[in-house]
């Protein structure tokens, strides 16, 4: 892959049939990650259930994106419409050689400006690292025009996962930091 840089090119590639396996392999590690959280086992082949994966190939209004750090994977974002007229940030992963860097947040703000409008994110709280991402990705794109809320996650998942915390904002609107307005 070469040296990490802020300098390296960074893309969002929609994810055609040739860059599905890339996804589904990346998936697997995103799944590994999302285990510690929501308690997601492997089955007996050693590989994590994603059953939803398959839907952001197969229904138009859903999109995969792989993010490509130069010309290595770096990671994915899976959108999807929500019934309120949103788009909605399902799932995003970065790999562990890229996280802190920066690459992420550039990841994340290219996606959301490159789409002006309604924005959900949702995470859990108990990601610490997600919850602070997220609220920061959520300031650096739109200033203090966000909000969260904690909803239930709906069915058909178990009513033993945590509840999503989700951050809504704008990307059409854009607020002056406070210190900008005079009130900071």
């Amino acid at each position: 892959m070469g040296t990490i840089t802020d300098s390296t090119p960074l893309t969002l590639r929609p994810a055609t049939a040739e860059l599905r396996p890339v996804i589904e392999q990346l998936a697997q590690l995103y799944r590994h990650d999302m285990s510690e959280f929501l308690g997601h086992l492997p089955a007996a082949d050693g590989t994590f259930g994603f059953s939803i994966l398959p839907l952001f190939f197969d229904e138009p209004e859903r999109e995969a994106l792989l993010i490509e750090y130069g010309a290595a994977p770096g990671g994915f974002v899976l959108t999807r419409p929500t019934s309120e007229g949103r788009t909605s940030i399902s799932a995003f992963f970065v790999v562990r050689a890229l996280r802190r860097r920066g690459v992420g947040r550039r990841a994340a703000l290219q996606l959301l400006h490159s789409r002006p409008g309604a924005w959900a994110i949702a995470f859990q709280e108990a990601n610490a690292g997600a919850a602070r991402f997220w609220r920061g990705t959520a300031t650096a794109a739109v200033g203090s025009a966000w909000h969260e809320e904690t909803r239930p996650v709906p069915p058909p998942a178990p009513a033993t996962l945590p509840e999503d915390n989700w951050i809504f904002l704008n990307t059409g609107v854009r607020s002056l930091p406070l210190t900008a307005r005079g009130e900071g």
